[in-house]
């Protein structure tokens, strides 16, 4: 793999520490015991809204790189949030996925839109044989993954030296804004991204380091929710950084009655879709 050898390099890896651990770190939610489970409800469901919204966006900009023959190779499928709209249009897709819940949902998700062109392995996506996948497939691509990875660096070489074709990553950028006034208000930390999703830009700096030219566009989509699964998307952030029993979900639940009287919630979305030839 060719790298550019520059006398100076950006020093981001103690940045993307610091940051990935505040945005891994596993929720203190006590209100509800099934709360989990009904997050991982909440998320196949949504990733569903306007028939897959952000993936077909992400699919229609990704489309000029596969055609009906492409093989691609998907790490960190989710519920399929790309894998569904993405399927549709190349031949087949083997998806990296360690998560058993997510490859469940994945699996009834592929069989509600009649697809059966995703071959599913399950394993983190370090553990997998890459020797086996050297230039096997026309597309590698990551998607809402990114912040899962320790080794980002690690990460991009896998996809490069997977790929005959193109690389691409997927990555949510910002957050509502609803998330940090809540956390202001439970507490006195000033709200200052800790939540906020973006990891593309240090795979951007990574990549023209090693002298990529990097091709990025953004999607728009939208997400709807109603009261319940607002409350346990809000309280999924801040149970990072404080418990949230029976009190503070009252406290997330007053707050955003008062912010809506429909007992809907609207959010819309932006995501940075980044596309390179190895």
């Amino acid at each position: 793999m060719h790298v550019r050898n520059l006398s100076h390099h950006l020093m981001w890896k103690e940045t993307w520490k610091t940051m990935r651990n505040e945005r891994m770190g596993k929720p203190n939610v006590t209100y509800d015991n099934a709360f989990f489970q009904k997050s991982s409800e909440d998320f196949s469901r949504r990733i569903k809204f306007n028939d897959y919204e952000s993936g077909r966006k992400s699919t229609a900009i990704l489309s000029d790189l596969v055609d009906g023959r492409s093989r691609v190779l998907e790490i960190g499928t989710g519920p399929g949030t790309l894998t569904i709209p993405l399927s549709k249009k190349v031949t087949r897709i083997v998806g990296i996925e360690r998560s058993e819940k997510q490859i469940d949902y994945l699996k009834a998700n592929l069989k509600e839109a009649g697809l059966d062109n995703v071959e599913i392995i399950h394993m983190n996506w370090e553990e997998v044989d890459h020797d086996e996948m050297t230039d096997a497939f026309d597309l590698v691509v990551c998607s809402h993954f990114l912040w899962q990875v320790e080794d980002l660096e690690k990460l991009l070489q896998t996809m490069e030296n997977a790929s005959k074709g193109f690389c691409a990553l997927l990555q949510p950028c910002g957050r509502d804004e609803i998330v940090g006034s809540i956390f202001e208000k439970l507490g006195e930390q000033r709200y200052a991204g800790q939540f906020e999703p973006d990891a593309d830009y240090f795979a951007y700096a990574i990549l023209r380091e090693w002298g990529r030219l990097v091709n990025v566009r953004y999607v728009h989509y939208t997400f709807e929710r109603d009261l319940e699964e607002q409350i346990r998307y809000v309280a999924g952030f801040i149970g990072r950084f404080y418990e949230v029993n029976l009190d503070v979900s009252e406290m997330i639940r007053d707050f955003l009655i008062k912010k809506s009287g429909n007992g809907r919630y609207k959010e819309d979305n932006t995501a940075s879709v980044m596309w390179w030839k190895p």
